[in-house]
């Protein structure tokens, strides 16, 4: 034998050993492999390819037999299409792809890796791909867990949010209870007070006992008087108490409140007032400040049985973000009034419970458990907060914080306070009230002055009034009234139609939303129910001399 015919045997083995370990890897694969050949169909040039080469794992993962020799569109129909679009790239482009996709005609999930071999001309493109079904299926299984349980933590949110509500309906409806327990008990008492004065002067009348009559008229009146001081403390708490705001220095009320206070708490408690320089001014009501203060000062003198020490202090404060945040309020400049006091100071466990109506550490029948909570009410309704600090054994501080006002003080209506109108001055005063009752007291008082004084139950009753030429110098109205107009919008028809008519409302607490929440125009005034007849004539003389100086200027 030749050396030639000696190469060429050794080439045909080397060559059939190659061909053997092709065959033995192809089919040793675990993954599924075929080379397709692509041809010219009945639907377009290379519109079809067929299967000329194909391992053992292909039916393993496909779940297709014997695919050698079957075209693509007698194997799977409908879907043909998107597999001729994906192999057909690889044929155009020679590029290499890697997908996932769904076999649909035998349900099974491909992991899917393709080229081309060799050149366009030779059609053909090699696959090599794997079952990834059971995978598929879990990780739609931990998706379909994970919505399921985003539901069941809505849903146990939802339920929580329920059970949380009906907690606090809860607690508002015990505090209900409590409220309206204690505020029961306190009326009644006041009214019993009243109702029985009344039954003694009807007595003591019949009987010609006049002489008896002045005691029992003083007793109805102070319960009446505390009853109204009862409602007012309680509308504070709820932040409903009609408020008139005005531009003040709070430092030029300590001197008479401070003698105020000496006279209320007794000789053995010492009174301090420290005004701070350049106090800033506040927008603040300030009788209603006046009386919050004085709620202060009595805690902290019921406080000292045996004596102390009581200072009002005045400061100018700054507050961050951080600190207007924790307090539910706007960051910025405010002015605080601090009451303090050396007495037997508060529990740790009672200090977040203060502001809560009714809740009192006082003995039984010595405290209405009011008087915090109302400061509270007004603080807040004044746009400002308040903070308790105490000590047990070393004393309390209780500090009220209202908005600093950039703006002049209001001084004007302080001097007017002192002047009254001269009795037989012959104003008219159109009185507006569907309370007869109220009518008749307001109209008998003003007449006694020498006014002149119309009347009207409702609204349009009294714009007719308005409408007409009669001379009207002053507008007293109730908020609520019946007939469709409240009294804001009478006053607001009256000022289109009388442009410098002087006005006073007179208002039940919780009709303050109509007023604007104290925020009412010059000329007008509100005097809450129930009031004093001197303080109804004071407020009309004020405003009927306001009225005359306006002419005057």
């Amino acid at each position: 034998m030749s050396i030639a015919d000696q190469d060429d045997n050794t080439g045909q083995a080397t060559a059939a050993e190659a061909r053997d370990r092709y065959r033995l890897l192809f089919e040793a694969m675990d993954e599924g492999f075929c080379i397709i050949e692509f041809f010219d169909g009945p639907h377009g040039p290379l519109s079809d390819y067929i299967h000329i080469e194909a391992n053992a794992a292909y039916a393993r993962h496909t779940g297709i037999p014997n695919v050698v020799g079957q075209k693509l569109r007698q194997m799977v129909g409908d879907e043909a299409d998107g597999w001729v679009e994906l192999y057909g790239g690889v044929l155009h482009t020679g590029n290499v792809i890697r997908f996932q996709r769904e076999l649909v005609a035998t349900g099974r999930h491909l992991e899917v890796s393709s080229f081309r071999i060799g050149n366009f001309e030779d059609r053909q493109v090699a696959v090599l791909f794997k079952d990834i079904t059971d995978r598929v299926r879990i990780e739609a299984a931990q998706k379909h867990l994970q919505e399921t349980l985003e539901t069941r933590i809505a849903e146990a949110l939802s339920e929580r949010e329920k059970v949380e509500g009906a907690l606090r309906q809860a607690q508002k409806m015990e505090a209900v209870g409590q409220l309206t327990g204690g505020l029961a008990h306190d009326f009644n008492n006041l009214l019993a007070g009243i109702s029985g004065a009344f039954e003694m002067i009807h007595a003591r009348l019949a009987q010609g006992r006049h002489g008896d009559v002045e005691k029992y008229l003083s007793a109805g009146q102070g319960a009446a008087r505390r009853a109204a001081a009862l409602t007012h403390r309680l509308l504070a708490f709820s932040r409903q108490q009609t408020l008139s705001p005005r531009p003040l220095v709070v430092n030029r009320l300590l001197p008479d409140f401070a003698e105020l206070v000496r006279r209320t708490v007794g000789p053995a408690i010492e009174v301090e007032t420290i005004g701070a320089a350049s106090l800033w001014t506040t927008l603040v009501d300030a009788n209603q400040l006046e009386n919050a203060l004085l709620n202060l000062c009595i805690n902290a003198r019921d406080a000292m049985p045996d004596g102390g020490k009581i200072t009002i202090e005045t400061g100018n404060r700054w507050l961050d973000d951080r600190n207007a945040r924790e307090r539910g309020i706007d960051a910025g400049q405010y002015i605080s009034v601090c009451v303090s006091d050396t007495g037997i100071g508060i529990e740790k466990v009672n200090i977040e419970r203060v502001f809560d109506p009714f809740f009192t550490t006082k003995p039984i029948g010595q405290g209405t458990g009011l008087g915090l909570s109302m400061v509270y009410g007004f603080a807040r309704q004044s746009h400002g907060y308040v903070r308790i600090y105490s000590e047990v054994g070393q004393g309390t501080m209780v500090c009220i914080y209202l908005p600093r006002f950039h703006g002049e003080e209001d001084v004007a209506s302080e001097t007017l306070n002192a002047e009254r109108i001269e009795t037989g001055s012959g104003k008219t005063v159109l009185v507006i009230d569907d309370e007869p009752t109220v009518r008749m007291l307001v109209t008998d008082a003003l007449s006694d002055l020498g006014h002149a004084c119309l009347e009207a139950g409702d609204g349009p009753s009294g714009l007719k009034f308005l409408q007409s030429d009669a001379s009207i110098d002053l507008l007293i109205t109730d908020v609520g009234l019946p007939g469709g107009m409240n009294g804001r919008q009478i006053a607001e028809a009256a000022r289109r139609l009388r442009p410098n008519l002087q006005v006073l409302f007179i208002t039940g607490y919780a009709e303050n939303a109509v007023l604007n929440h104290g925020h009412i125009e010059h000329g007008m005034e509100v005097l809450t129910k129930p009031f004093a007849v001197d303080d109804l004539i004071r407020r009309v003389s004020r405003l009927l001399l306001s009225d005359q100086q306006d002419s005057r200027g």
